[in-house]
């Protein structure tokens, strides 16, 4: 399948398949990765494309989502866990049923929700894209927007310390990729002040 082709595919899935709130937030990361994906580098068809995808699997049935995290063969910590697990399915359904093989699209989608150390410029882009799309509202994102406009790595650094303190208020398990991300942007940022 080329380019186009996908992104019809996957924009008419998205019109059958997600509800209203859904598509309003889906269009919203879409339109905001491409902003950043242009104002960073990263290539803005990908970004676009994986923008679509990220949320592929979000909302769906807890029973569906096990199903797929056991014929995935997905680790068994996804199981009963849609917040997480989404994204490593949608990721694994773009490269088997889509025949998406780009690995950075990959990894933007199945690290969209947690991060993971050394993430490529357009996996930061997809993940502040989630965090920050203008439909989203909470405690301290107008200045996340603000930081991702000049800095996408202090963004993506604040992004990820704001989710680790969110997850451990609410008592929900937190993924190791996200305390891994926010402890190798740490050491990125040490390093980088020392020089």
């Amino acid at each position: 399948m080329n380019m186009d082709s996908i992104n019809k595919t996957i924009t008419d899935y998205i019109s059958r398949n997600f509800s209203e709130k859904r598509k309003i937030h889906t269009e919203g990361v879409r339109t905001t990765a491409i902003k950043l994906s242009e104002m960073y580098g990263a290539d803005s068809e990908k970004a676009e494309l994986a923008a679509l995808f990220h949320d592929m699997f979000r909302g769906v049935q807890v029973d569906v989502i096990n199903y797929y995290v056991k014929h995935l063969g997905l680790d068994k910590k996804y199981i009963g866990n849609p917040n997480l697990a989404h994204s490593k399915i949608a990721a694994l359904i773009m490269e088997r049923d889509y025949d998406i093989h780009d690995s950075d699209i990959i990894n933007a989608v199945s690290y969209h929700t947690t991060g993971r150390p050394g993430m490529s410029v357009l996996e930061k882009v997809i993940y502040l894209a989630d965090a920050i799309e203008p439909n989203r509202n909470y405690p301290g994102i107008e200045e996340l927007r603000r930081v991702a406009q000049s800095d996408l790595d202090r963004a993506v650094m604040m992004s990820l310390e704001r989710t680790i303190e969110y997850v451990t208020q609410q008592g929900n398990f937190l993924d190791e990729d996200t305390i891994k991300a926010r402890d190798y942007y740490l050491k990125e940022k040490s390093i980088n002040d020392e020089q």
